[in-house]
This record gives C-alpha cells, structure tokens and sequence, in this order.
C-alpha cells in the first residue's frame, strides 16, 4: 500500500550496521533537551558542536569527504588520561547514542571492568579466519579488534564492510577511552533487533538481499515524529530517579506487519 500523506513508510533493516547513517538529531537532540548539553550558533558552517554541562566533553559532527564525521572527545580526570571516539558518515546514529546515552548516564558497579568483547561472544561472532586478532561478525561484514597487549592496551577499531577493500564505516575508540563506553557501543552492534529508517534505499550502504534484510510497513506520520520526543522524555526521566534503566532502542510504534524485501 502506498504511503500516504497521514502515513509514512518505514524500512526495518537488519544487521544494523549495514543500515546507513540515520538521523543525527537522535543523537544531538537528546543530547541538549535531556542531558543539558549546550551548542554554540554559527548557521553559516555545516557543523554542530555541542559540549557537556561540565565542559569536559565535546562532540563535533561536521562532514569531513577524508575522514570521520563524528568526534567526541573528553578532557582528562583524575586517574584517567584524556580520550576521544569517533566515527564515520555512515556509522548508523543508534550506535553511537549508545555511546552518548551511557555517558550521559550514572556509571554503574563494575563498568571500569567491562569487556566490549563480550556481547559479541554471545550473539556467534568468532575470530577471523586468517591472521588477525578481534572478533567478526557471522556474516563478515564487521569486525571488532583493540590493538596493543594484556599488558599495554591500544585504541579500538570498528570496521562495517561490504568485502575486500570496500569499508562501509569505521569507528575508532581511543586507548584510554573508558571500557563501558566501548562495551555500550559493541552491545548496541551485536543487537539483533533492526533499527528503522524513513529515507527508503537512499541511505542504504547495499541492497545485497544476501547481506541486508528490509521490511517496509506504513507507520503514521505522527508516531515517527513522536519516537524522538519520546526518546528524549526517557533519557531526561534518568535524571530523576534512583535506579537508571538502559535507553530506548530506535523502534516505531508498534507498526503492522509489513512485507519483506
């Protein structure tokens, strides 16, 4: 059925790291509305810039054709050197709120030892088959590794691609960025729920129906529009009680069922 003026229709596509970039205002508005994150007003440059109340963090998002378009960086603290992530156009916006949404968070018990290995342990992602360390994905189109040793450990590298030679993204996480950080951003990889985009086969990195799964159902207009408002009443929610509950995952409103693609 075609999409209407009252409906609009909606891709969910799986693995999610195959699904494009998505909308930055997932990010950067919860970012300001919620979490209280403060942006400077230049209309006349094709960039944000938005920095955290504590004036320690900055993120950047400006399109760089070289490089990645993502920037966070943090300033040092006591018993942790200064650190940063980034990310590239078409890393897709749930993972890197991930990101943003742990470190807008209370940190809880334990997470200076988490392993962002392990989520990727439990959904089949295995060692690559030839020489290299890390973890790739069963389809192979991810790959996971940290550089360094046990004894001296190095920065992260994130790589989506769609074969030899044909990278999709990549993220890099600094050697001193902090574990949990890194552990938010593998789990939301490893997540085997789609994630949604309104833009159609545009965004999309491939339509290889071997690498990438759609279903397009028509959603009402104004449930789109209300996922982000929803989304931001949630994270500001996190400031106002005891216990912190895990972010929301991008999903529509309780579509129908579509067709497959």
């Amino acid at each position: 059925m075609p999409s209407t003026a009252e409906t609009v229709e909606v891709d969910f596509i799986t693995p999610r790291h195959l699904a494009g970039g998505g909308d930055p205002a997932w990010i950067t508005v919860p970012l300001h509305r919620a979490s209280g994150w403060s942006h400077g007003n230049d209309p006349l440059m094709p960039r944000v810039l938005l920095s955290s109340p504590d004036q320690k963090a900055l993120l950047r998002l400006e399109p760089d054709p070289d490089g990645q378009w993502w920037t966070l960086r943090h300033a040092a603290e006591p018993g942790r050197p200064a650190w940063y992530a980034s990310f590239g156009a078409h890393t897709p916006v749930e993972l890197i709120a991930a990101v943003t949404d742990t470190l807008t968070a209370l940190a809880s018990p334990g997470s200076e030892s988490a392993d962002p290995f392990e989520p990727l342990r439990q959904t089949a992602w295995s060692a690559p088959s030839v020489g290299a360390d890390g973890l790739v994905s069963p389809d192979d189109t991810a790959y996971v590794q940290q550089l360094g040793s046990a004894e001296e450990p190095g920065a992260w590298f994130v790589t989506a691609t769609l074969g030899p030679n044909r990278p999709v993204w990549q993220a890099h996480f600094g050697a001193h960025t902090p574990p949990h950080l890194v552990a938010a951003f593998t789990t939301a990889l490893a997540d085997p729920n789609p994630v949604y985009r309104t833009t159609g086969a545009r965004g999309l990195p491939t339509l290889n129906p071997h690498l990438v799964t759609r279903r397009y159902v028509d959603v009402p207009a104004v449930y789109v529009a209300a996922a982000l408002e929803e989304r931001v009443r949630s994270l500001a929610a996190r400031h106002n009680a005891t216990p912190t509950a895990p972010p929301p995952s991008r999903q529509a409103p309780s579509p129908q069922p579509g067709h497959s693609r």
